[in-house]
């Protein structure tokens, strides 16, 4: 699922490099960037949750989830900032 949107990113992505400026660009990458990473953190914190509710340890598997929920958002947070400072440098 995660793949899927990944994929779908990068397509957008991919026919978004014809269409703007190289200040566009940069940032739309950086935002790119910064999704994919968070849904990598938030893939990660879930696989450890798994892992954990297997093991019978359900607050653990809590804790594990936020965790990588916290992490995703602010990777997603950091790509929005570095998109955003690129568009100011234009």
């Amino acid at each position: 699922m995660k793949l899927l949107g990944l994929t779908i990113a990068l397509v957008s992505f991919l026919s978004f490099v014809g269409n703007g400026n190289a200040g566009d660009m940069k940032a739309e990458m950086e935002k790119t960037k910064g999704q994919m990473k968070g849904e990598m953190e938030e893939a990660k914190g879930e696989i450890k949750a798994l892992k954990e509710e297997a093991k019978g340890n359900d607050m653990k598997a809590t804790g594990e989830r936020a965790k990588g929920n916290i992490k995703g958002a602010v990777e997603k947070g950091k790509g929005e900032v570095k998109a955003l400072k690129e568009k100011m440098k234009d």
